[in-house]
């Protein structure tokens, strides 16, 4: 009776010892019986057992695969580090996305489309490309012109190659005083100086543009008009024309990150109010995953060799796999099927807040896969941190995305997107329970 369990450790230290690699597939149940001339139910017993570990997985008509990675135990709030909950990446899955991306990505698996998809491409991509991302970002009446799409191989590098085309070492970028953490990076290693621009209730205020450029020259202007990260907010149509009208008189461009726009695409992007002067970034990093994305940028003719040269410059082109892949899925409405069930999860996610949150002082808009708790006193929010830390759980203090010497808000960001619903419950239910205690309650180090 033991036989099998002892067959399956033999493969299972193969697979630790990277001799069977994540993909490979292993025998038939027949062969593999025959090879160690054990019986077949023997050799089913072992690929269940196998199965069991979260070592490998069957696929029905194709066999039996090594997973990617073996199953984690599951998160105890109760656990020291080593198990945490991550409230700080923001990264949605929702079920059915492996299977619809393996649906969407098969075809591309044939040797011969795989051998052209295997080809450099440049940042201009392919004209099959160019149309199927303009036909995903349209909305609200408004699609790009295809030929002003250029791609990078993530958003992160898409703005880092705009920013640098448009703003010279020294010059200064003006950006939203809460803004998205990796920009304060990039600014930083390009020499560029960032200024504060306060926001309100409908996100960036006008008139702050104006002031900020009558004191030295802004090069260009960085903003999340829809679902700010970390606020939530979502700037209105009325303030998108009156920004517009800003940065006409100025003669300012504006860097405009629609990374999380898929979730609340009701509204017109800044770029179609002010298509002249504005550059719309965005990836698939967040509609589909991380590992298969691309990112992309709408660019105006006049600016388009800069930024084509930046990308250039900074290798920052596309591999042509993810490409192909994209403009596939885009086509084959894979991409569509995706954001309609991460906005559904986005909704769901925020009831969990609302439920466990609703006694404090939380913005999050009911579409955002985030939310920004200001805490109550006598919490600061590097020792709100520290002691979330102690319980397991991982999030933002309001300092990461804060520009200049402003005050930094009280606050955190909770990114709600990588947890499974069930366990973040019970990290907001942790949380709750630390913000009515006191710091002084905390057990000493």
């Amino acid at each position: 009776m033991e036989d099998y369990r002892k067959l399956a450790d033999e493969v299972a230290a193969d697979i630790t010892a990277g001799r069977l690699r994540p993909g490979d597939r292993l025998p038939p149940q027949r062969d593999f019986a025959r090879r160690r001339g054990i019986a077949g139910s023997t050799a089913a017993r072992v690929y269940a057992e196998l199965t069991r570990r979260g070592l490998t997985v069957g696929e029905v008509g194709r066999g039996t695969f090594v997973r990617a990675s073996s199953r984690r135990p599951g998160t105890a709030l109760a656990e020291p580090s080593g198990t945490r909950i991550d409230l700080e990446l923001n990264y949605p899955v929702i079920p059915e996305q492996v299977r619809l991306l393996g649906d969407g990505i098969r075809p591309l698996l044939r040797p011969d489309v795989l051998e052209a998809s295997m080809r450099p491409v440049g940042a201009a991509g392919t004209p099959h490309a160019r149309e199927a991302v303009a036909d995903l970002l349209a909305r609200a009446g408004w699609r790009p012109d295809p030929a002003r799409l250029l791609f990078a191989g993530n958003g992160r590098q898409a703005i880092a190659a705009v920013i640098a085309a448009l703003v010279p070492p020294g010059a200064r970028l003006g950006v939203e005083e809460l803004t998205y953490p990796v920009v304060k990076t990039i600014a930083a290693r390009l020499g560029v100086a960032l200024v504060p621009l306060p926001i309100d209730e409908a996100g960036l205020v006008p008139e702050a543009v104006e002031a900020a450029a009558r004191k030295a020259p802004l090069r260009a202007v960085y903003l999340q008009p829809t679902l700010h990260n970390p606020l939530s907010l979502t700037m209105p149509v009325e303030r998108r024309a009156e920004l517009a009208a800003v940065l006409a008189r100025l003669d300012v461009p504006a860097v405009e990150d629609g990374v999380w726009s898929f979730l609340r695409d009701e509204l017109p992007p800044l770029a179609a109010v002010a298509p002249e002067r504005t550059i719309l970034v965005d990836s698939l990093s967040k509609r589909l995953a991380p590992g298969l994305t691309v990112g992309f940028a709408v660019v105006p003719e006049a600016v388009a060799p800069k930024v084509t040269a930046a990308l250039h410059s900074g290798g920052s082109a596309p591999p042509r796999f993810a490409l192909e892949a994209a403009a596939r899925l885009a086509g084959d409405g894979v991409v569509e099927a995706l954001s309609r069930g991460k906005r559904r999860d986005a909704e769901a996610r925020q009831e969990i807040v609302t439920r466990h949150l609703g006694e404090f002082a939380v913005r999050g808009d009911p579409r955002s896969y985030y939310c920004w708790w200001e805490l109550p006193p006598p919490w600061r929010a590097d020792t709100f941190v520290a002691a979330a830390a102690r319980h397991g759980i991982a999030v933002t203090p309001a300092a990461a995305f804060a520009v200049g010497d402003n005050r930094t808000p009280n606050a955190v960001r909770l990114g709600l997107a990588s947890p499974p619903a069930a366990t973040l419950a019970r990290a907001l239910a942790t949380l709750a329970g630390l913000a009515r205690s006191s710091p002084d309650d905390l057990p000493a180090e």
